[in-house]
């Protein structure tokens, strides 16, 4: 990556930390999902299913523009899958467009030479890739060895920032996998960040001796781990099973907007508010700042936990929420997914 790109990305996240500590009556962060559908079915994931379509792109852009109007900083889209978008690259363009930083959130599958050169061209500030573990296995394909020559690519040809996420809990089968992960990707210039993932009720369960372990190793390297370091004490209270105390701006300072275009607090706690985005106000906004989420201290979601730090030191939440009795699953069917050694994938 060009080091005048990475100053410009640099200045304009700038603009918008300093923007977001002196305004909050804006959101921050908005997770954007133009599909459901995904060409893998892990183990602990409660996010996708096999058979719905894209999102039309003119509705995905009236999406995008509403989140522009709100005072949306930056727009990651996620899924499912996004990279089976057929217009994903119009999306982020329009993104951008609209003044706001563009992320993406893909296993990595459908990644090409030629598709990273388009992203480049959309204008993508950023790209996050799960690796579950280094060899596939029955709880996730998403697996080092597979993505190798995604990874490669990456390295070569991105005009964005990368991060790659290791994971320990729910299932992962070798927690150490998280280790070689993390050497590899920094390996390749990457930065890294580790997660503790839910289980597909998107409930925590505490680390067990092993994975604590692996933990405690790879949080020993904080400081290099990118971005996300601030939140080490955050991860291990949920790594050991123990209450973290910070007020979650879901439904204000993040969004979770869904493919029916329905704001959510987050991709575990789908059903509140419930608002569709074209009808969503600041008002809602100003609502949701002051509402306090009984979930909050078990939270997983890190990038609802990394947008809260900008105000968790002010305003005292003073309102209650009403959340469902438990997150609203979507019940996968499974997919068999066959990769080919140069790297292409069939579902």
């Amino acid at each position: 990556m060009r080091l005048t790109t990475l100053w410009v990305r640099y200045a304009r996240l700038l603009r918008l930390g300093v923007r977001a500590i002196v305004d909050p009556n804006h959101p921050i962060l908005a997770h954007l999902i133009p599909m459901r559908r995904c060409n893998l079915s892990c183990g602990y994931c409660n996010e996708f299913d096999s058979v719905s379509e894209p999102v039309p792109l003119e509705v995905m852009r009236r999406r995008v523009d509403r989140l522009a109007a709100l005072g949306t900083g930056v727009v990651t889209i996620s899924g499912g899958e996004p990279l089976m978008h057929p217009e994903l690259e119009a999306i982020v363009a329009r993104v951008r467009e609209r003044g706001m930083v563009a992320t993406l959130i893909t296993n990595g599958y459908y990644l090409s030479r030629e598709r990273i050169e388009r992203l480049n061209r959309a204008g993508l500030d950023h790209l996050q890739i799960s690796i579950d573990n280094v060899e596939p296995d029955d709880v996730s394909m998403k697996s080092l060895r597979l993505l190798e020559p995604k990874l490669k690519w990456l390295a070569e040809l991105r005009q964005f920032s990368v991060s790659i996420n290791s994971v320990l809990g729910s299932g992962v089968r070798n927690p150490e996998d998280a280790i070689a992960i993390v050497r590899r990707a920094r390996e390749l210039g990457f930065t890294t960040s580790l997660g503790i993932v839910h289980d597909q009720k998107g409930q925590l369960r505490p680390l067990g001796e092993r994975e604590m372990a692996i933990f405690r190793e790879i949080t020993a390297l904080a400081p290099r781990l990118g971005p996300h370091s601030w939140n080490v004490k955050f991860q291990t209270n949920l790594a050991l099973g123990l209450p973290n105390q910070w007020s979650c701006r879901a439904g204000s300072r993040y969004l979770y907007v869904d493919e029916l275009g329905v704001v959510h607090y987050c991709s575990q706690q789908r059903g509140v508010p419930g608002v569709p985005l074209e009808a969503y106000t600041l008002e809602h906004v100003k609502r949701e700042y002051h509402t306090k989420k009984a979930c909050a201290p078990y939270c997983t979601v890190n990038c609802v936990q990394q947008v809260a730090v900008a105000d968790n030191w002010r305003h005292p939440q003073t309102l209650i929420a009403r959340l469902p009795s438990r997150p609203v699953i979507v019940h996968p069917v499974p997919v068999r997914v066959t990769t080919a050694d140069d790297g292409t994938v069939t579902g």
